[in-house]
């Protein structure tokens, strides 16, 4: 079970190295790493479990986030009132089409690696078309908007070496675009 001991920290250099992309088919150690990931999110969101095993909440995890450099995240987005409304895991995904029209969350973002708040809007494309393999070598090819597109761009970036405040405005950390979809 992945623990928050588990989830390495910002500055670690792990975090900021390009991601190996993985083979088929998959060792027994990837696969577990994947349904480790996921169930780390999955016991992030249960109320009780989170509070015994004192875990933050998360609706993504990427395999830099616990030490291993290799091109997989899992995502576990709910709505509003909990229903899960996209879950999954990635392994190599590429996004191959991406909107212009950018959103962002209300509240910014946050990270499991990064233990301190950083204020300001995460600007990202709101819709992403993305193709990738699942844990067991299946290849597909998904369209995402809104919530879930913020949620699958955040961890693919985690792949290539970047973290959330990358994108934050230096000099103005409020500052949008004016057709900026802000989803609260």
């Amino acid at each position: 079970m992945i623990l928050m001991k588990d989830i390495i920290r910002d500055g670690n250099p792990i975090l900021r190295e390009v991601a190996k992309p993985l083979t088929f088919p998959l060792s027994d150690h990837y696969k577990k790493l994947g349904n480790d990931m996921m169930e780390y999110l999955i016991n992030s969101q249960d109320p009780k479990i989170a509070k015994k095993h004192q875990l933050r909440a998360g609706v993504g995890l990427a395999a830099p986030q616990v030490n291993e450099s290799v091109q997989m995240a899992s995502l576990l987005v709910p709505d509003d009132n909990g229903k899960i409304i996209f879950k999954e895991t990635f392994v190599n995904p590429e996004i191959i089409s991406e909107s212009v029209r950018q959103a962002c969350l209300s509240e910014g973002e946050g990270c499991l690696s990064v233990d301190k708040v950083i204020n300001g809007y995460v600007p990202r494309p709101d819709k992403l078309t993305i193709h990738y393999y699942t844990l067991d070598g299946k290849e597909k090819t998904i369209h995402l908007k809104d919530y879930p597109a913020i949620v699958a761009s955040h961890e693919i970036e985690h792949l290539h070496g970047h973290l959330f405040y990358d994108r934050i405005n230096k000099k103005d950390p409020f500052k949008l675009s004016d057709d900026t979809i802000v989803i609260s």
